[in-house]
């Protein structure tokens, strides 16, 4: 028996043999073209294919993924317009260079100017341009690689999988997926997790393990191969009590987030972007408890417009309703950046310009997203939330803006309403003056994930600090506890929305903390809800 610990993306455990994928690696020669004009025929050719073949992809996996087959026309639109297109022209142009070479070059320098960047915008752009990459490549070499899973299902082994290889698959024949690149928010590792099968990253894999049988243990990050019987059989047991808690989980998703001695709590949704909307009333959330804005700035070659931004959080606040729906104002800087935006380059970026920072140095910026948010707030339930507030001085900027903004809008007749309103605990400074600010405005959201490593002084995303970066370290909890005493002593409601609101092993200490509410990924939203519910503040 091989023992393999890896990295899990998505729990479950699946137990199998394993078919190793290798993708053809594509040998693109370079060579000069004498006719340019009909080199960017073919290309023009193969773009309108690809179009055609993702658009084709949508319409097969839309009726059974509806919400996962529109990265299919995600990509299908990077191909109609945009600066892919017409970098890969103006190679061909200037470099009298073959398509399939030009197209691959563009690919490369692509990925590796924002191969640094964690943003998952920026993350799932380059992935898209990757995957249109190959599907131009394939057709202009006349290749068309596809993975068969064969007749029984398997475990898939691979070194890297895009979410496109994965939605071509049979699904009733992919117990689970193992491979070395990725991480949680990657393409393929969303994918997994919405055909609600183990994924595990970060595992080596051997193509001399073709055939083997397998378990695949998404909880604790670990592929066993060639096990003894012995274990087979305790994982065989394990499994079928794993499948039995999930048909458990899925009868709570209409249930109410309330404790076993009846105190209700806000359970919310974290998401990223608008594709995110139907999974947040899918799993009965009270509302959307963090919007990162993020997703309309990065990726993109310009500042978006006003209407553009409005138009975004009109959709999110007509699709939820009555429930609120948080926008956290825009989180730029440090590894969140795009070249427009011309940020200048910092010595430790994690500790610099960022977040409200950024926002009150550029206000025009600043002002065009708070427009468009109390504009779009005529059609629901939003609210506003601003990131890294360290200083009462920065409220007072914000709140200046806030008054010129509302005035201009009535001044035009433009509908609003008046919004609920908070700010984001990130730093042991905003810790330390957690009353003074509750005092004013409606609630305070603790994000865990940047409070923990500046409380720490640890990068936590320094793969050497792996092992030392502690979120459950006590400092860190007595800080959440600080924040919702202060809170509550001035009538503030308190939120968590970090990573550790869905720290299921944490819930029932964050409830006897006192805390109003928590905010998680939707996937994530069904265990935390169990959680409270078995939770009984009364003993």
């Amino acid at each position: 028996m091989e023992i393999y610990k890896g990295a899990a993306t998505f729990a479950g455990i699946a137990i199998g043999k394993i078919l190793f994928y290798h993708r053809s690696e594509y040998q693109i020669r370079q060579y000069l073209v004498s006719n340019v004009k009909k080199e960017l025929s073919e290309f023009n050719q193969a773009r309108l294919l690809v179009i055609r073949q993702l658009k084709e992809l949508y319409e097969k996996n839309c009726p059974v993924q509806e919400m996962e087959a529109k990265i299919f026309l995600k990509q299908a639109k990077l191909l109609e317009t945009g600066s892919f297109q017409r970098a890969v022209e103006s190679l061909i142009v200037s470099e009298k260079v073959n398509a399939a070479y030009a197209v691959m070059t563009t690919k490369d320098e692509l990925a590796a100017t924002f191969r640094n960047l964690e943003e998952p915008a920026i993350r799932e752009r380059i992935a898209n341009i990757k995957e249109i990459s190959d599907r131009l490549i394939s057709v202009l070499g006349g290749i068309s690689p596809k993975i068969d899973l064969g007749e029984e299902p398997v475990i898939l082994v691979a070194e890297t999988l895009s979410p496109t290889e994965i939605m071509e698959m049979d699904k009733d024949k992919l117990l689970a997926v193992v491979t070395l690149q990725g991480s949680v928010v990657s393409h393929a590792s969303i994918m997994a997790k919405t055909m609600d099968i183990p994924a595990l990253v970060d595992i080596e894999p051997d193509d001399e393990w073709e055939g083997s049988q397998a378990i695949v243990d998404g909880y604790t990050g670990t592929l066993y191969v060639n096990p003894d019987a012995e274990l087979l059989k305790e994982y065989e047991i394990r499994r079928q009590a794993d499948l039995k808690e999930r048909e458990e989980l899925m009868k709570l998703k209409d249930q109410r987030d309330m404790t076993a001695d009846g105190k209700e709590i806000g359970l919310y949704a974290n998401i990223g972007n608008l594709d995110d909307l139907n999974s947040v009333l899918f799993y009965g959330a009270a509302g959307i408890g963090l919007l990162r804005s993020e997703f309309q700035y990065l990726g993109r070659e310009n500042y978006p417009r006003e209407n553009e931004l409005f138009r975004a959080y009109k959709k999110v606040a007509e699709t939820m309703g009555d429930r609120l729906s948080v926008i956290r104002t825009v989180d730029l800087g440090a590894d969140k950046q795009a070249d427009y935006l011309d940020i200048p380059e910092e010595a430790n970026p994690i500790m610099g310009n960022r977040g409200i920072r950024l926002c009150l140095d550029r206000k025009r910026m600043f002002k065009a997203q708070l427009r468009a948010i109390y504009r779009a707030s005529a059609y629901g339930n939003l609210g506003i939330m601003y990131p890294m507030i360290t200083s009462e001085e920065e409220l007072d900027e914000i709140e200046s803006i806030i008054e010129e903004v509302k005035t201009g809008l009535r001044e035009k007749e433009i509908p609003f309403k008046e919004i609920l309103t908070g700010i984001m605990i990130e730093t042991p400074a905003a810790v330390m003056i957690s009353r003074e600010l509750a005092r004013r405005v409606d609630f305070l959201s603790l994000g865990t994930n940047d409070l923990t490593q500046y409380t720490l002084a640890m990068d936590r995303q320094n793969p050497l600090l792996r092992g030392k970066y502690n979120d459950h370290h006590p400092a860190v909890l007595r800080m959440i506890r600080m924040v919702i005493d202060a809170g509550h002593e001035e009538g503030c409601k308190v939120c968590i929305c970090g990573e550790l609101a869905a720290d299921t092993g944490l819930t029932e200490t964050f409830l006897r903390m006192g805390v109003d509410s928590l905010s998680v990924v939707p996937a994530c939203i069904l265990p935390v809800r169990k959680a409270l519910r078995e939770t009984d503040l009364s003993r």
